[in-house]
């Protein structure tokens, strides 16, 4: 299998998944979501980006991001954040199957994520319906407005999605893969 290598561009808007160590839902509560958030925001004064979209489901998230003009490295970011909120977190798992190496390291966070550099305003737009329908795909909610943490009822609120998206076009929504 080829070197896996990530695509740095200035300016550019990233599409990213972030999951947690084996799927454990982290993110079931309302407190361990306002910590990540707050962690995000600590992290975007020194190394700033827009978040364009969102998802928080209890083992995984999905962003898009937009970089500064000036700025590639949406990798420092991540690892800022995600070790901001693990050291402010502070969770231990003992069992041996979460454990990484000989030492009791936190285990939140599966080590890498995916990231994919939106091509066009069609991709953004794909990319957009996959983030806020995840939530419906996964079982977690009837309808992407019933799910509070991400950014659909602002899409929405701004006219880009009608009344009712998401529960008419679910099958579309459910096969949709990404590339």
């Amino acid at each position: 299998m080829p070197d896996y290598r990530r695509l740095y561009e200035n300016g550019g808007t990233y599409f990213f998944t972030v999951v947690t160590y084996h799927r454990y839902p982290v993110f079931q509560g309302d407190n361990a979501v306002a910590l990540l958030n707050n962690c995000i925001e600590i992290i975007r004064r020194d190394h700033p980006f827009v978040i364009e979209a969102y998802v928080i489901l209890p083992d995984h998230l999905h962003m898009i991001w937009t970089l500064p003009e000036t700025d590639c490295d949406f990798s420092l970011r991540w690892n800022l954040i995600k070790g901001n909120f693990s050291r402010r977190y502070g969770m231990e798992w003992e069992s041996p199957s979460m454990s990484r190496g000989k030492k009791r390291e936190k285990a939140i966070w599966q080590r890498r994520f995916w990231e994919h550099l939106v091509r066009d305003q069609n991709d953004f737009n794909r990319l957009c319906d996959y983030i806020h329908y995840n939530p419906v795909k996964h079982g977690l909610a009837k309808s992407p407005v019933a799910w509070r943490h991400s950014t659909f009822r602002d899409f929405q609120a701004k006219g880009l999605y009608p009344e009712g998206w998401g529960l008419t076009v679910s099958k579309e929504l459910n096969e949709m893969a990404l590339e």
